[in-house]
């Protein structure tokens, strides 16, 4: 599973903030855990809260807590928050789950495995743990353009965060590949910083909401660079300018920048999910029922890892309502099979 690299070491968070290494496998040795949650992203996360308000003993074991919440510009459609960024609404999911005390280990699944009634959990770190249920909630990937000179400067120019890194572009030019609700977002907050935004889409029209598109065409600042595509990254010691080639016209040009933001969409970490036995559709999400029911009982999945999202609309609340229904899913199969007097 991935979403970003695994940490060569596991370190469990308290709900105090500090970090505890080493004592992650002693913490949970031959103990049976009501549920395994994978990934902690927004989904994730509330499955946790839930799972926590049920009664369910759980742990949430991720590469990074918030997933891609976490790079996401400014967040303005989620209930509550009329503008807030990505990382300021990931705080405030990870503090709701520190309120429930449920640990969350940073660390990468290498695999799951069935065994009997319960599956077992093993991780990149060599931990290994057991639960009567899991809920996979991994998200995706994100997409790399996979151009020559995009990995030489990666972090020299190159970007996948916006609001990570939209700091250290002030008074600079910088470009955004994408056409979707996360480049328009990226361009949006990037305007704050950059002297000029250029946004860079293979299509003639984009596919953010209406309502990003409207912004981005009254902002002075950014520039729609149309059915174009970027070929190759150059530069010195750091990112200087792409090149870029039409789609229609085959036309070569270079677009002199300091830094470039990739914003082209995710896909799921399928052989993860192929290892697991579960089954996918077409495109390699997670084939899931109304309650996140998988093809294999007593797995659950949430969030835009699963087919019932749409791919055209990978929403924060609607992955976080995914993750409860999972985490109540999760429940009612543990209550049935096990009933209350399980020990924990």
């Amino acid at each position: 599973m991935s979403s970003g690299g695994g940490l060569l070491t596991s370190t469990l968070l308290n709900t105090t903030g500090l970090e505890l290494s080493g004592e992650v496998a002693e913490k949970f040795k031959g103990k049976v855990l009501d549920t395994i949650i994978v990934g902690g992203g927004p989904a994730g996360l509330n499955a946790a809260i839930y799972a926590a308000r049920f009664g369910l003993s759980s742990i949430i074991i991720t590469e990074e807590v918030g997933g891609q919440v976490g790079k996401a510009g400014w967040v303005e459609d989620y209930l509550g928050y009329t503008r807030i960024t990505g990382p300021d609404l990931v705080n405030k999911f990870e503090e709701h789950v520190k309120y429930y005390n449920v640990p969350i280990l940073l660390d990468s699944v290498e695999k799951v495995v069935k065994e009997g009634e319960l599956f077992r959990v093993i991780t990149v770190s060599g931990d290994e743990f057991t639960s009567r249920t899991v809920i996979i909630a991994v998200g995706e990937k994100r997409r790399k353009l996979n151009v020559p000179g995009e990995d030489k400067y990666n972090g020299r120019g190159v970007s996948y965060c916006a609001p990570c890194d939209a700091p250290l572009f002030k008074d600079k030019v910088v470009a955004v590949v994408g056409g979707g609700d996360s480049a328009a977002s990226a361009a949006l907050l990037l305007t704050e910083y950059a002297t000029k935004v250029y946004m860079i889409h293979r299509r003639d029209k984009l596919r953010a909401q209406p309502i990003y598109q409207e912004l981005l065409l009254k902002n002075n600042k950014i520039t729609i660079i149309w059915n174009t595509v970027v070929k190759e990254l150059k530069g010195d010691k750091v990112l200087k300018s792409a090149v870029l080639q039409r789609v229609d016209t085959g036309q070569i040009t270079e677009l002199p920048i300091d830094g470039i933001f990739v914003e082209i969409g995710a896909e799921p970490p399928i052989n993860f999910f192929k290892s697991m036995g579960l089954e996918l559709d077409g495109n390699g999400y997670i084939v899931v029922n109304h309650m996140m029911e998988t093809s294999v009982k007593g797995v659950y999945a949430a969030g835009d890892c699963v087919s019932l999202t749409p791919r055209g609309f990978r929403q924060i609340i609607v992955a976080a309502a995914q993750g409860a229904l999972a985490a109540y899913s999760a429940y009612n199969y543990i209550l049935t099979k096990y009933g209350q007097n399980r020990e924990k």
